[in-house]
């Protein structure tokens, strides 16, 4: 058994690990790109119009986003507009400016004459006069087949590819006129680290060599990779990524299959990445995806004070009305951060406060709290809360001895067999009138 001070010695070693990494979290100063105005509608049964559009635009620049991904252009059936195609156009016809705005494009095929052909979408990124681009490709097995076809091997990506950057490059104005910024996406970047490191690799090594590529981007588009996956891939690409002069750019996107989006979304910044790119909301093409609210908020939890860029004070409002617009519907409640019951207290005990490690209170993020009565630990503070609410009054004003024996009766009756829902304020009045009488006393 090891003595008391070679552990402790240990435990200092390792409490020196952890605050390194809670150091780089306060430190960075994360590349986001706001996908609200296409992410968040992608898993919506009810979808953006296009003045849905125009409303959200001014909102996202108003709250201090610079890097806006106005919408895909890189969808199935090209000749069929979506309503992005429709925003974007009238962007253009209506002179507003698209600094530090994006569009999805894939890309285009050197033909059998050896003349590249651009894709419907990189036209459509040109005729728009959108700035910037996520240029996406695919490079898992199964990506290749069904992107690409039979046939379509490695050489003819890669000749592409190059062909498709250099087309960009010349053809696109970027912001103010300058040169277009053009992110690489790897839709099945997960897989593909997987599936074949070799072949991946040699992607990152090309990309590295192109001055026009300002970065790389890798998805775990079906949310399936754990963390210390996620993060093992990251810091493969950070090595490359690091090769160039000055270090290109690396930024994830994290669906939320397995349910650890936003532990994979802290690993890939530990672990290199330069940013993440999602909508504000939680809502996105599956069952969620790690949210720039959520990112924003936690980073806000680490003590970053980069998020002071952002109007934090409008992010909890922000993020649920663009939530309820694109479910038509309320944000469902136990979503974490963003969901009403987030924030709701069932035991004061949980209360988060300005003045302790790692708690962030709502209030930092525009929000407040609420309260929740649960019989099995509701205390007193939280029932007189949710009285307040309930009527109006100062939770002040309900007396303590009267809270205790709503506790009383509570416990009773659920040993009784009763289930009875006390947060419905119709049950909370009635608890709160039998103990006022004195029952339970």
């Amino acid at each position: 058994m090891p003595n008391f001070t070679d552990a402790l010695a240990d435990a200092h070693a390792l409490m020196a690990d952890s605050l390194r990494q809670l150091k780089r979290l306060q430190d960075i100063d994360p590349y986001l790109i706001d996908l609200s105005l296409r992410e968040n509608p992608v898993g919506s049964g009810i979808g953006q119009t296009l003045q849905d559009k125009l409303r959200i635009l001014p909102q996202l620049r108003e709250f201090g986003m610079r890097n806006i991904h106005l919408g895909s252009l890189d969808y199935s059936l090209p000749d069929e507009p979506e309503v992005d195609d429709d925003f974007m156009a009238w962007l253009r016809d209506h002179d507003i400016d698209m600094t530090g705005c994006f569009a999805f494009t894939d890309i285009g095929k050197v033909d059998a004459a050896g003349v590249f052909q651009p894709s419907p979408s990189q036209l459509k990124l040109q005729a728009y006069t959108v700035p910037n681009t996520l240029h996406e490709v695919y490079l898992s097995d199964a990506g290749m087949l069904a992107v690409y076809g039979a046939g379509y091997g490695i050489a003819e990506l890669r000749r592409d590819l190059l062909a498709s950057i250099a087309w960009t490059a010349a053809n696109i104005a970027g912001d103010h006129g300058g040169a277009p910024r053009i992110l690489i996406n790897i839709v099945d970047g997960c897989d593909a680290f997987a599936q074949n490191l070799e072949r991946t690799c040699g992607i990152l090594e090309l990309l590295v060599g192109e001055a026009a590529v300002e970065g790389v981007s890798i998805e775990d588009d079906r949310g399936t990779y754990f963390p210390f996956q996620v993060g093992t891939y990251v810091a493969i690409a950070r090595r490359f990524m690091d090769q160039a002069s000055p270090p290109k750019k690396l930024l994830m996107h994290l669906h939320a299959g397995a349910g650890v989006e936003n532990a994979s979304a802290i690993e890939a910044l530990l672990r290199g990445a330069d940013g993440i790119w999602g909508g504000l909301p939680k809502q996105a093409a599956i069952i969620g995806h790690a949210s720039l609210g959520e990112l924003i908020a936690n980073l806000v939890r680490a003590g970053n004070p980069h998020m002071q860029q952002y109007q934090l004070h409008k992010l909890l409002p922000l993020a649920t009305s663009l939530a309820e617009l694109d479910a038509g519907a309320p944000v469902p409640d136990d979503v974490p951060v963003l969901g009403r019951n987030a924030y709701r207290l069932t035991l004061d005990f949980f209360r988060q406060t300005a003045d302790r490690f790692m708690d962030l209170p709502p209030e930092r993020i525009g929000g407040s709290y609420g309260y929740r009565i649960c019989p099995l630990v509701s205390d007193t503070p939280v029932i007189a809360g949710r009285l307040a609410e309930v009527t109006g009054a100062p939770a002040a004003d309900f007396p303590e001895a009267v809270l205790t024996r709503m506790i009383r009766l509570m416990r009773r009756e659920l040993r009784a067999g009763l289930r009875i829902a006390y947060d419905r304020p119709e049950e909370l009045l009635a608890l709160y009138a039998r103990a006022l009488k004195g029952e339970a006393a």
